[in-house]
């Protein structure tokens, strides 16, 4: 068992001041006990960005029974739904997560009941989005008079190395798991990782 912490810090508009928010929550994880090594920090990354370098780095260390600590729920997640998503692939590997701002620890009951609520929230969002982007499809067809052409998501690399290593060292994750935490479908992720080979040809690594 290990107690990990992650910070991240979009881009301010002053550089002083973005320094200064980052190193606050780097000092606040320290402060808690979480040994310096064990702290992630993506730097001028914002949440609405599928690449954060040090965030997928920690995803491939994390193990059953760490504890996974940030300052705040918006540290570890794009939007509500991913946020969800992020939380139920953690709680399947065994992870606990734990804010240090808010009152949220999901090894406690109320944690537990917090995050069905989130869940359900997600959900409706989720619907909620469809339909709007369904309307939005339809009005744009209608003013075109013909079909849309479909963009293929794009896909950093940053993404595809996560979702290797994702797939060579945690076998117990399904490749929609691995889609859901890189923030890609499974569509998209099969296209550009090959999940049944990397587990085939390479023995996941144990962390010591």
């Amino acid at each position: 068992m290990a107690t990990f912490g992650y910070a991240r810090v979009s881009m301010a508009p002053a550089k002083s001041r973005k320094a200064q928010h980052v190193d606050n929550q780097v000092q606040r994880l320290l402060a808690d006990g979480i040994p310096e090594e064990n702290i992630y920090v993506d730097d001028g990354r914002s949440g609405e960005l599928r690449s954060r370098p040090e965030w997928d780095k920690l995803l491939t260390v994390l193990r059953k029974d760490d504890v996974l600590v940030a300052t705040k729920l918006d540290r570890i997640g794009r939007s509500l739904v991913n946020l969800v998503d992020v939380v139920n692939v953690l709680a399947e590997r065994g992870v606990q997560i734990r804010m240090l701002d808010q009152p949220i620890d999901t090894s406690s009951a109320m944690g537990k009941f917090f995050f069905q609520v989130m869940a359900a929230l997600a959900e409706l969002e989720a619907s909620l989005t469809r339909e709007r982007t369904l309307e939005g499809l339809a009005a744009a067809k209608d003013r075109r008079g013909g079909t849309l052409p479909v963009r293929g998501p794009s896909v950093k690399p940053d993404q595809i190395e996560t979702a290797k290593m994702l797939a060579v060292n945690h076998p117990e994750m399904s490749a929609a798991r691995i889609a859901e935490v890189i923030g890609v479908s499974r569509a998209t992720l099969y296209r550009h990782v090959d999940v049944v080979a990397l587990r085939q040809g390479t023995k996941p690594n144990g962390r010591t």
